[in-house]
């Protein structure tokens, strides 16, 4: 895998770079037997994946404690990790395989403070503190993943959700069903696409 681009290393701490180029390694290898992300994307994976997660991050600085709902591919979740690695972060992957690469990247990460949950969202046990931030990225429509999220949201959790260009119409459909105000960040990474900031949530609509 071709090593961090000059752009993304200028950010980021020496240490993060080095994390994140262990990712970047890993990630491709396990390409080849795990669809973590689309094929026709790896050439671009550390814009269009790895930095799009980093911006994500960017957004929540001073979150201690991270939950990733369907981290497959370790994006967001572990470049959260690899950010902070005093932040606790909890990733949800119901596929054992792709939880098997989270698990492997981690550790090969140095990323100590990460929990992999192999099982399905719906089914996740209780964690062992409330976190403060619920990401998820390309897993479901918005309406979908604020019904994965609320205990979480009504417990005082922010969500950051990344959506393409579809942003609009899923906040106009998810506000019929739920009560919450939103924020809507541009993303760096592609002009069609938003970071949606939900805060202050509230339960379905009666």
């Amino acid at each position: 895998m071709a090593d961090i681009p000059k752009q993304i290393d200028a950010r980021v701490s020496r240490e993060t770079s080095a994390r994140l180029q262990v990712f970047a390694d890993e990630l491709v290898r396990w390409q080849r037997a795990l669809n973590l992300v689309s094929p026709a994307t790896l050439p671009d994976l550390w814009t269009r994946h790895i930095d799009d997660s980093l911006q994500v991050a960017e957004l929540a600085p001073e979150a201690r404690i991270w939950l990733d709902f369907g981290s497959g591919g370790g994006l967001p979740g572990l470049i959260v990790a690899a950010i902070d690695p005093e932040r606790k972060v909890d990733l949800v992957e119901s596929d054992s395989r792709k939880a098997a690469f989270l698990r492997s990247t981690a550790r090969r990460m140095g990323l100590e403070r990460v929990t992999i949950h192999a099982t399905r969202i719906e089914k996740l046990p209780p964690l062992a503190a409330k976190p403060d931030i619920v990401s998820a990225r390309a897993l479901a429509p918005l309406t979908r993943l604020l019904a994965y999220a609320q205990p979480f949201l009504l417990d005082g959790a922010v969500a950051l959700f990344p959506k393409g260009r579809n942003a609009a119409e899923e906040l106009t459909q998810a506000r019929e069903c739920w009560n919450f105000e939103a924020d809507i960040e541009q993303s760096r990474t592609d002009p069609d696409a938003r970071i949606l900031r939900i805060r202050d949530f509230a339960g379905p609509r009666k």
